[in-house]
């Protein structure tokens, strides 16, 4: 059976109004964003961020995202130079995933490198071969 959203204000508000209050209760502190290249469209990668990593990303306009492997809040570009500045922050109908369009300042956002040892440019390097279950590194990411 369909909600009818006038039968609840706060969903209403959430899903139709203007005022922006990320769920991050909701999922334990911390929410999904995906990292989408601005002027191509391509999907560079997903990080998770809390309320922190938020406000600083408004506050900077430079992506900062919650490290889930260190547990601090981490700005990409801060050790390798190659920072993400935001163009656009995206927010999904529950205010509960994200998406950056950014601009990329430097080579890109992987942490592992390419044949020429330049870091590649998204995490999505790789697809998946259906037919024989492995991967097949996807060329011309640049």
């Amino acid at each position: 059976m369909r909600m009818n959203l006038k039968d609840n204000p706060k969903v209403m508000e959430l899903e139709e109004g203007i005022a922006f209050e990320p769920q991050f209760d909701k999922r334990g502190g911390l929410l999904p964003v995906a990292v989408q290249e601005t002027s191509t469209g391509q999907l560079l990668m997903l990080a998770s961020i809390n309320a922190e990593a938020l406000h600083k990303t408004i506050q900077t306009g430079l992506a900062t995202f919650w490290s889930t492997s260190r547990n601090t809040l981490w700005v990409k570009g801060e050790t390798s130079g190659d920072f993400l500045t935001v163009d656009t922050i995206l927010v999904d109908c529950d205010q509960d995933a994200f998406v950056y369009q950014v601009t990329l300042q430097g080579d890109g956002v992987c942490h592992t490198y390419d044949k020429q040892g330049k870091h590649r440019k998204a995490c999505f390097y790789r697809n998946v071969d259906t037919k024989n279950n492995t991967l097949q590194f996807i060329e011309n990411l640049k």
